[in-house]
C-alpha cells in the first residue's frame, strides 16, 4: 500500500526523463535546475522521490519550446527498458502481456504520483482497455504531454513483452488535437486516435494481450512485484526543504551522532542558516538527530542479534545504561522487549509532528 508520504512525488527516474527532454529540447537549465529534488545527489538517487510539481514545472517549460505532442515522443524515445526500474520489468517478465500490465498498474506508485495519476483495465469482449486517469485540464500542455506519454509507455511495454509490435485498436486522449499529429502517429502506430474523449486509454485485441510472454520467466513476478513494493517502502519522499535536511542527515550517519558542520557543508549552507531554517520549521538539531538515532536503533534491535552494548556503541551512546533511557523515553518499554514485540509505538515518526501530508514549499 502507497503511504500517504509518496503522494505528491514521482520516482527520480521520471524526473530524470524530464530533465533529459529539457535539456534535447534545449531548456536552459537555469530555469529548472533550482527546482526541489534536482540536486544531483537527489536526482540520481532511486530512493529519493522528487515532487511531481517538480517533473510539471520541467514539462510547462518544454511545451512552451515544443508541442505536447512532440514531448510526448521525445519521452517515450528515452523511455528505454529499464529507464523506470522495476515497473518496467513488471510487464516484461510476466507470464502474458496482460498480466504483466495488471501488475504494472497496481505498482504505479513505483514511479508515478497515484494522486493524480492511475491506470485501469477493463475487458469487454475481445478487446482491452487500458485507461490513463489524470483530471488535469484538457488545455494544459503538460498534463496532454504526460497522458499521451503514458499511454505511449504502455504500448513500448506491452509490445517488448510480446516480442512483436503490437497496434491497437484504438487510442482516445482526453485533450485537444494538437496542429500536427504525426508525433502521435509514429508513437501509436495507427491513425485511429480520438482527442477530447471523456478520457485516454489505448485499446488492444484481448488475443493479443493474453498470448504467451517468449522471454517470460516463472517465479519472477512473484520477486518483482517485492522488490517493487520494497522500493516504495525505503523510498525517501522530498516535499519540502526540511525532507532535504534529512536525507543530507541519514547520508552522513555513520553509526556516530553526526556532526552539524558535515550536513551543513552537503547542503551548501553555514551552520547558522541551517539552524535557522530548522527553527522556521518547528524543530531543531538536537531533535532531528535523536529521531534518526531513534529509527537507527530500531533497526538494529529488531533486524540484528548484537547486543545492548553494541547496540548503544553503534548510536553514539556512552553505555547501555543512556540507552535504556533513551528507549524508555521513547517507547515506554525496554530494549529486550522491543526487541521481542512489535511495539505499538514502534513507528518512527518525527517528535513533535503529526501523519499530516507535508504541503511542498
Amino acid at each position: 500500500m502507497v503511504s500517504y508520504t509518496h503522494q505528491g512525488t514521482t520516482s527520480s527516474a521520471l524526473t530524470r526523463l524530464s530533465v533529459n527532454a529539457a535539456r534535447l529540447v534545449g531548456i536552459p537549465p537555469e530555469g529548472y535546475a533550482h527546482l526541489l529534488g534536482l540536486a544531483p545527489e537527489h536526482l540520481h538517487d532511486d530512493l529519493c522521490r522528487p515532487p511531481s510539481a517538480t517533473s510539471l514545472r520541467i514539462a510547462e517549460l518544454t511545451t512552451s519550446h515544443i508541442s505536447w505532442a512532440e514531448l510526448s515522443m521525445v519521452l517515450a524515445q528515452q523511455s528505454d527498458i529499464g529507464a523506470l526500474g522495476v515497473w518496467d520489468y513488471l510487464i516484461t517478465s510476466a507470464p502474458t502481456p496482460l498480466e504483466g500490465i495488471r501488475d504494472a498498474a497496481a505498482h504505479l506508485a513505483t514511479f508515478a504520483d497515484t494522486a493524480t495519476d492511475t491506470l485501469r483495465i477493463t475487458e469487454d469482449g475481445g478487446q482491452i482497455t487500458i485507461s490513463h486517469i489524470n483530471q488535469a485540464d484538457l488545455a494544459h500542455e503538460a498534463a496532454c504531454a504526460v497522458r499521451a506519454y503514458v499511454l505511449s509507455l504502455c504500448l513500448r511495454r506491452l509490445s517488448e513483452a510480446a516480442q512483436r509490435p503490437l497496434v491497437p485498436v484504438r487510442v482516445t486522449l482526453a485533450s485537444k488535437a494538437p496542429r500536427r499529429r504525426h508525433p502521435l502517429t509514429e508513437q501509436y502506430g495507427t491513425r485511429t486516435i480520438d482527442f477530447e474523449a471523456p478520457g485516454s486509454s489505448i485499446t488492444f485485441l484481448t488475443a493479443d494481450l493474453n498470448a504467451p510472454n517468449p522471454h517470460a520467466q516463472p517465479g519472477l513476478s512473484a520477486v518483482l512485484r517485492r522488490h517493487a513494493d520494497q522500493s516504495l517502502a525505503t523510498a525517501m519522499p522530498l516535499h519540502n526543504w526540511l525532507d532535504l535536511f534529512r536525507t543530507a542527515l541519514a547520508s552522513v550517519h555513520d553509526d556516530t551522532t553526526p556532526s552539524l558542520t558535515a550536513v551543513a557543508r552537503r547542503m551548501a549552507v553555514s551552520t547558522r542558516t541551517l539552524q535557522r531554517r530548522l527553527d522556521d520549521h518547528g524543530t531543531n538539531w538536537k531533535n532531528e538527530v535523536e529521531t534518526l538515532r531513534r529509527t537507527h536503533i530500531t533497526q538494529l534491535l529488531r533486524t540484528t542479534d548484537l547486543s545492548i552494548n553494541a547496540v548503544a556503541t553503534r548510536s553514539g551512546y556512552a553505555d547501555a545504561r543512556t540507552l535504556r533511557r533513551a528507549i524508555q523515553r521513547w517507547y515506554g518499554t525496554t530494549p529486550a522487549a522491543l526487541r521481542r514485540t512489535n511495539h505499538p509505538h514502534s513507528e518512527t515518526t518525527t517528535p513533535g509532528t503529526t501523519n499530516q501530508a507535508i504541503t511542498t514549499e
